[in-house]
């Protein structure tokens, strides 16, 4: 499956699609942070200053909830620009500083409210919620975003499966509706503006639009629409297989050399499991590919998929295309089985590319005669680079040798963290402007 494509250019250094994008995230975020502080003090100011300061952390709470829920709604254009694995860096980030803003709150009323009725805090917080509507619903909220925070910290969420993790992360939505009834029942800020409440019952529309968008109505809409099916299963060596897919009306499906899908294979033992795996060919209209190595029960049973399997696919999904690009000329680096996105790629790109692939030994190169085959129908140049870990053949003196020009490529790397790790830090050393260096990993946000 080794076909020669052409693209339109790369874009103009000048206009990056990744940082128009961030810096319309950042502009939503703080414009929204203006209107809120705006009605906030239109509304007034309580009696003292902790129930002040317990009120903003409150509002600023809740905003930031609704951008967590836009950083992890998958919309096709942010994530084409950004990439998932930023956005949930990003949500991870913005969500421990929810946690605390939270706290915040929380802590404020509670002591704000004690020192003006003289309870202590514990009976006042016992009164608060058996007096005032919607303050026991945002306790309990409370509770499900500190258990949530908890296993999002790195310690727990090495330890614990992703199915796991995620069905615990589920509930952040029970939160969201319990915070959001408890604002708009007793927040003062919006109870005394009609013009505030339509605010923020907008906004919210729109960040839970966002997740219904992004997480369901699309996936459901495009697997409805090519109707995605096994076409054929090719073992690469003993423990990688390509899985080929068809479908309808796959010229129709925006997806690029680089990207990559959530695959559902719709087995009696296995519907249930998603798994992130990149195209290891460039999508032709016809047909997608994907080739994954065995690294545990899930992957291990591709091998065994049956032609004619149904496939829910949920994406695409990643930045590392070559919408990207900053130069006329490229480097590509793969690691392992992160040579598929870079086959892929090398398909897609035009001008001058030089491959390095980096292996163990000569026999883990994976879907190596098809990159062979491809460079030299492309006229790129190709380096196999095999041996232990040490020393570093990816050392700056080595990619300096393999490409002295290297200053003057885009480069697109992937690979095993530690390998990749190990490049960005070479890739450093010999100055590579940052904005040539283009790279992704897999990490799915709940």
């Amino acid at each position: 499956m080794t076909t020669v494509q052409t693209t339109v250019p790369p874009p103009s250094a000048a206009v990056r699609p990744k940082v128009v994008a961030r810096a319309g995230l950042y502009g939503v975020l703080a414009a929204n942070a203006a209107v809120v502080t705006v009605f906030f003090f239109q509304a007034g100011f309580a009696s003292n200053a902790l129930i002040v300061l317990g009120r903003l952390a409150g509002l600023y709470a809740a905003l930031l909830m609704a951008f967590q829920l836009l950083l992890v709604a998958r919309l096709p254009w942010l994530d084409r620009r950004i990439g998932m694995d930023r956005l949930t860096s990003w949500h991870r980030w913005v969500g421990f500083g929810l946690l605390w803003t939270l706290l915040g709150h929380a802590v404020f009323i509670t002591f704000g409210y004690a020192q003006s009725s003289s309870m202590d805090p514990v009976s006042q917080i016992v009164d608060l919620a058996e007096t005032v509507e919607g303050v026991l619903r945002a306790i309990v909220a409370l509770g499900l975003i500190l258990v949530i925070g908890a296993v999002s910290a790195r310690y727990a969420r090495r330890r614990l499966a992703y199915e796991t993790w995620h069905f615990i992360h589920l509930y952040t939505y029970v939160a969201v509706v319990l915070a959001f009834t408890h604002q708009v029942a007793v927040g003062t800020t919006f109870t005394a503006s009609s013009v505030a409440t339509t605010y923020w019952y907008v906004l919210w529309g729109v960040a839970l639009g966002a997740v219904v968008l992004g997480r369901l109505v699309l996936p459901l809409w495009r697997n409805l629409r090519h109707q995605l099916r096994v076409s054929a299963v090719v073992p690469e060596s003993d423990n990688v297989v390509s899985v080929y897919i068809t479908g309808r009306d796959l010229d129709r499906l925006p997806a690029r050399a680089g990207q990559f899908f959530l695959w559902r294979f719709l087995t009696r033992d296995r519907w249930w499991q998603a798994n992130p795996f990149s195209l290891s060919a460039a999508p032709d209209g016809r047909t997608l590919r994907l080739t994954a190595k065995a690294a545990g029960d899930g992957t291990a049973a591709l091998r065994h998929l049956k032609v004619g399997t149904r496939v829910f696919a949920e994406g695409p999904y990643g930045a590392f295309t070559a919408m990207h690009r900053t130069r006329p000329e490229a480097l590509l680096i793969a690691g392992g089985v992160g040579v598929t996105p870079i086959r892929a790629l090398l398909e897609e790109l035009h001008g001058h590319a030089v491959v390095i692939y980096r292996v163990s030994t000569d026999r883990d190169a994976v879907l190596y005669d098809e990159l062979r085959e491809l460079a030299q129908a492309k006229g790129a140049e190709l380096h196999l680079v095999s041996g232990p870990v040490s020393p570093d053949k990816l050392a700056p003196n080595e990619l300096a040798r393999l490409v002295p020009d290297i200053g003057d490529r885009d480069v697109f790397l992937c690979g095993p963290p530690p390998m990749m790790n190990a490049v960005l830090g070479s890739l450093r050393e010999l100055n590579v402007p940052k904005q040539q260096i283009h790279f992704e990993r897999f990490s799915l946000a709940g």
